[in-house]
């Protein structure tokens, strides 16, 4: 059915006030789902034929950061990669209803509770609102990375390891960062990008050791998060 001009505000105000900040988009991604999304689902198309060249033009982007936001993009649900040939890609544009992370807390009325037999290693840190929140409770408001201080407004998840190499969802994957962070690591491994922080005066050299270490122990399951679930008293109790 034809997006009408109606649906079409609603969507544009759901991309503002909802993708963006649940997704954590960077300017890059955000300007290439639009021009996707302006050229598909608004002009009653599922899937969309593009060249990496024709997308760059369109947004006045570097042919290598377009291609990193649409990678980020299908690896955060608001693209499904169809086909990618030399000729170009195929993607179907999905409506920010449509995106999983979006929906998940959409459905949810009242904070998510967790069950009592819940196996910590086997959650999906990402897509769960409460367990999102759970990962940002950890990091005590400062960003994994650079240790800058954050505030509910500004404030992201990043997966150490991208989803686009195969990271996880797991508490072990997903740490709280500021959002320029999140933008600049990209595809870097983790203990590189702390490195460049370095050498750019970010961090000290003790806050450089201290935060390889806590790469470590996360990747060991070390760092483990505070979950809370709720039993028939109504009362919380921990879980983890």
């Amino acid at each position: 059915m034809k997006i009408s001009k109606t649906n079409a505000v609603l969507i544009w105000k759901q991309l503002e006030d909802v993708l963006v900040p649940r997704l954590c988009l960077t300017l890059a991604e955000r300007a290439v789902y639009s021009h996707l999304l302006r050229h598909s689902r608004l002009e009653d198309r599922l899937r969309l034929r593009f060249s990496i060249l024709w997308l760059a033009r369109g947004n006045r982007l570097s042919a290598g950061s377009v291609r990193l936001a649409v990678r980020r993009l299908v690896a955060k649900g608001a693209l499904r990669l169809v086909e990618r040939t030399k000729a170009g890609h195929v993607v179907e544009v999905r409506l920010p209803e449509e995106i999983r992370a979006v929906r998940t807390d959409r459905g949810a009325r009242g904070p998510a509770q967790l069950p009592r037999t819940a196996n910590l290693e086997e959650m999906d840190f990402w897509q769960d609102k409460t367990l999102r929140e759970a990962i940002h409770a950890r990091e005590r408001s400062t960003c994994f990375y650079c240790l800058r201080r954050l505030t509910a407004r500004v404030r992201c998840l990043d997966h150490v390891v991208p989803q686009v190499r195969r990271g996880s969802n797991s508490y072990r994957n997903i740490v709280s960062s500021c959002a320029e962070c999140n933008a600049l690591k990209g595809e870097t491994p983790a203990e590189g990008f702390l490195r460049s922080l370095y050498r750019d005066g970010r961090l000290t050299a003790t806050e450089l050791t201290g935060r390889l270490r806590a790469v470590e122990a996360l990747a060991a399951g070390k760092l483990r998060p505070a979950l809370h679930s709720q039993d028939a008293s109504g009362a919380l109790r921990g879980s983890g």
